[in-house]
């Protein structure tokens, strides 16, 4: 009997300390008002993912999925994913009450950002012809390339506006801005529905979702950012900028990192497009939207855990760094595990009768795909803490060498086995890269500690 007595102490402790822990309890705040938003959202894209769905049928939801992802990846090509870079060193100066210096990195964040993404439209115009040959199997889709990449255009810097929102605590409206986001695409998909509508009705639907967002959240950060950085924080002189290289070096690897992530990881369906058909890329997209919205909470911690994260390094608080770290974590894993249990007991059932069971075909890459997802969203931070270390580069070659490697072999095994090869290759991808950055984040975090203590 003293076992399970044992087992209920721990359980309690474990509540208790997450109760008390201040860091976390702020994390979780902040996460809380992102997730309650995903929740709705989560909800919403479900109902929107399945009215696609039973419009488009699988060859057709390929092609959405296909031409989404090319304007998206091509985005992030052109990205240095100023979000990140933004909130490590804004976020350093201002815990320092350097107000004057965190504007100054700001605006060139939002100059640079502004002007690759009006880059990043013109390669999309460019490519659009290969993309539709290649990938689409049919140039008529063109223009629809063109079309849905105009978001682009009009959303010039919403990465510096989304970390501008988070390093003033201002979840709530991101939340807002994800929540009505969903409800226009949402809008747009049923009406479609209703009116007998097709791709080209449904990727309008996308767009303007995007539209909004991307505009609403540059809105709110010009609005908010006078509170955080002072009136005419604009006009900070960029020489207040102590180490230009150091921001350079930063925003370079990162753009190498999201380069390297959209070769390996974030053109999935593009990649199966072109190494199968249409239809087999609709199965492998209806996968990997589903287990995307399993893990959509996970990606509002990220967004709120990383300001403090940095902000623990910063002022070299390990103790509350550790347990935010492990926390969350566990946090995570009970998620995934509830996940993975209710996937498998209700999956085959929900897939049976959508759309006459068309779709059953996706539930084995959906498992494959949550069993390699669940271990990078458990240690999220594995990244995010190496970064704030100031060390991005370490990430960047496990993912040239890993992604490398997965890439020869997608060449080889996706032509032969299709998509559930891709899945597979997608998600051994994952948890190889994510134990050896976690190890390596670690290690470095440990051995700064030790530095730390007198001889």
């Amino acid at each position: 009997m003293g076992k399970p007595n044992q087992h209920r102490l721990s359980i309690k402790e474990l509540w208790q300390g997450w109760k008390t822990d201040e860091v976390f309890g702020k994390v979780i705040r902040n996460t809380g008002y992102l997730f309650s938003s995903n929740t709705i959202t989560m909800v919403i894209s479900s109902a929107q993912g399945v009215i696609a769905a039973l419009i488009l049928g699988p060859s057709a939801y390929g092609v959405l999925g296909i031409i989404a992802t090319l304007a998206t990846s091509i985005n992030s090509f052109c990205s240095f994913r100023m979000s990140e870079l933004v909130v490590k060193f804004s976020g350093q100066d201002l815990a320092l009450g350097q107000k004057e210096r965190a504007a100054a990195v700001i605006k060139v964040a939002t100059i640079v950002e502004s002007i690759t993404s009006m880059i990043a439209f013109l390669l999309l115009v460019l490519l659009a012809p290969l993309a539709a040959h290649y990938l689409l199997h049919d140039t008529t889709t063109i223009p629809w390339i063109v079309l849905y990449g105009v978001y682009i255009l009009f959303c010039l810097f919403p990465e510096t506006s989304t970390a501008i929102l988070q390093l003033g605590n201002h979840f709530r409206t991101q939340a807002l801005i994800n929540l009505i986001q969903s409800l226009i695409t949402a809008g747009g998909i049923l009406a479609a529905y209703l009116l007998g509508g097709g791709v080209y009705e449904i990727l309008l639907a996308y767009l303007a979702g995007k539209l909004f967002n991307g505009m609403s959240l540059m809105a709110m950060a010009v609005y908010y950012a006078p509170g955080l950085l002072g009136q005419g924080w604009w006009k900070a002189s960029l020489k207040l900028i102590p180490d230009k290289w150091s921001l350079a070096r930063f925003a370079v690897s990162t753009n190498l990192s999201g380069t390297i992530n959209l070769f390996i990881r974030d053109s999935e369906v593009m990649w199966v497009g072109l190494f199968t058909n249409t239809t087999m890329a609709g199965y492998y997209k209806f996968a990997w939207n589903v287990i995307s919205l399993v893990f959509k909470p996970v990606a509002s911690m990220v967004s709120t855990s990383f300001p403090q994260i940095n902000k623990s390094i910063a002022q070299r608080e390990w103790a509350p760094l550790k347990r935010l770290l492990r926390r969350t974590s566990q946090l995570v894993f009970v998620w995934a595990a509830a996940a993975a249990v209710g996937l498998a007991l209700v999956g085959p059932w929900v897939l049976s009768w959508l759309k006459d069971g068309a779709y059953q075909p996706s539930f084995w890459a959906m498992l494959i795909m949550l069993a390699g997802m669940a271990v990078p969203n458990i240690f999220y931070w594995n990244r995010p803490l190496l970064l704030a270390f100031g060390r991005p580069n370490y990430p960047l070659i496990v993912m040239i060498i890993v992604g490398g490697i997965r890439i020869g072999l997608m060449i080889w095994l996706v032509p032969q086995f299709g998509y559930l090869a891709q899945a597979a290759l997608y998600s051994l991808y994952f948890i190889v890269s994510t134990m050896l950055i976690l190890r390596e984040a670690l290690s470095h975090m440990h051995q700064v500690q030790l530095e730390e203590i007198p001889a």
